[in-house]
């Protein structure tokens, strides 16, 4: 282990892996092309299974930043380290913002709860805050503290 802080606990675990290699790779710790730490190390570093660890990886795994490669390990692909990528919480910011674009999502209206976009989308609660954070900052959802996200009138 590297530091006392860096274990993980609680619950979902695994997202909360990927929310720290993700973050890691965009910060450019990681650089396109270079490998992964080991399972193991992993492991160790965080204080978590093995079977936690896969899970993990494999959310960055869908989200196109890491391809596993036989006899090499997990790589980051080109298209993490690329600035003009599109992640995935880009991709959930647009399903959403062509539901509001369409009537979908009326003005006024309550999105989806956090957990239900994690659900739908697949995706760790960092993501889903970064798309909707995104949307708020568009000015096309507003944020009501003890209430929810809505549709801006």
């Amino acid at each position: 282990m590297s530091d006392g802080h860096a274990w993980l606990t609680g619950w979902r675990v695994y997202t909360q892996l990927a929310d720290r290699l993700r973050d890691r790779i965009v910060a450019g710790e990681y650089a396109a092309g270079s490998v992964l730490p080991s399972e193991a190390k992993l492991c160790q570093e965080f204080g978590i299974a093995r079977n936690t660890a896969r899970r993990g990886l494999a959310i960055l795994e869908d989200e196109g930043l890491i391809v596993t490669i036989p006899s090499k390990g997990r790589v980051i692909t080109a298209a993490a380290a690329t600035p003009h990528a599109v992640y995935r919480y880009q991709l959930i910011a647009g399903d959403l913002r062509e539901q509001i674009r369409h009537g979908e999502l009326a003005a006024g209206a309550a999105l989806p709860s956090e957990l239900s976009l994690r659900r739908r989308y697949g995706a760790s609660r960092n993501t889903v805050r970064q798309a909707l954070g995104l949307l708020e900052r568009e000015g096309l959802v507003v944020a009501e503290h003890g209430r929810g996200r809505f549709v801006r009138s």
